[in-house]
């Protein structure tokens, strides 16, 4: 991954979209607010503060991701 997540870092969160698709997954801003312990997955599960333009949502042990995938955080991309 070459970074390490920790509180108040800034990531994006990648939501799933409507099951429709009146809503198509997308990336949102997240600020990381826990540091948990890995359940199964290599790479440690984070809590998040998610930033949607309604309002927020808050989700515990969210797994990275490398690729952009939804329910999974991932790094932004370096602009």
């Amino acid at each position: 991954m070459g970074q390490s997540p920790s509180i108040g870092r800034t990531v994006h969160y990648h939501s799933y979209g409507t099951p429709g698709g009146e809503y198509l997954p997308e990336a949102r801003a997240a600020i990381i607010t826990q540091l948990c312990e890995p359940i199964t997955t290599e790479v440690d599960p984070v809590g998040l503060a998610i930033l949607n333009p309604t309002g927020m949502f808050f989700s515990q042990y969210v797994p990275y991701a490398e690729v952009p995938t939804p329910g999974h955080w991932s790094w932004p991309p370096r602009a």
